[in-house]
C-alpha cells in the first residue's frame, strides 16, 4: 500500500483518540470541518473532507479488534490538512483493495489517500489541499 508523506516537525497537530465505534465518528466529523474551516477551505471541499474521513474510519472499524481505539491525527499547514487514522486490526483481516468502490471515493473526495499495515495497526492517510486561494 503507498503511503503519504508525515507531518513535518513545524506542522499544527491535533490528535484526537475515540473508541472504535460509529457512535464516535461525530466527533471525529466535527473536528475535521473545523479544522479545514480554520484553514478556509470552501464548503464544499469541507464537506468532501469530512465524507472522506468518515469512509476512511468506516474502512477501518471494519478490521478493527474489539475495544479497539481509533486515533486521529490532523496535521495543518498553511494550505493543506493531512488526516492519519489508526486502529489495531484483528489477526488476517485486510483493508479494502486500492481499486475499491470505497479508495475511488476517497481519492475523488481527497487530494489523496493512502493506507498502510505495520505491526498489527492500519492506517490510512488522507490529504487535502486548499483549492481556493487566501
Amino acid at each position: 500500500m503507498t503511503q503519504l508523506t508525515g507531518p513535518a516537525a513545524t506542522d499544527d497537530v491535533v490528535h484526537l483518540t475515540v473508541p472504535a465505534d460509529g457512535g464516535y465518528l461525530g466527533v471525529l466529523r466535527t473536528a475535521t470541518a473545523g479544522l479545514a474551516a480554520r484553514l478556509q477551505f470552501a464548503l464544499d471541499e469541507i464537506e468532501d473532507l469530512r465524507i472522506a474521513v468518515d469512509e476512511a474510519c468506516a474502512m477501518l472499524l471494519a478490521i478493527a479488534t474489539r475495544d479497539a481505539e481509533l486515533d486521529c491525527r490532523f496535521a495543518v499547514t498553511e494550505d493543506a490538512l493531512t488526516v492519519e487514522v489508526t486502529v489495531p486490526m484483528v489477526p488476517g483481516a485486510t483493508l479494502p483493495a486500492e481499486s475499491s468502490f470505497a479508495w475511488k471515493v476517497l481519492t475523488a473526495l481527497t487530494t489523496g489517500a493512502a493506507a498502510d499495515v505495520t505491526d498489527g495497526r492500519a492506517t490510512i492517510s488522507l490529504l487535502t489541499r486548499r483549492s481556493s486561494g487566501w
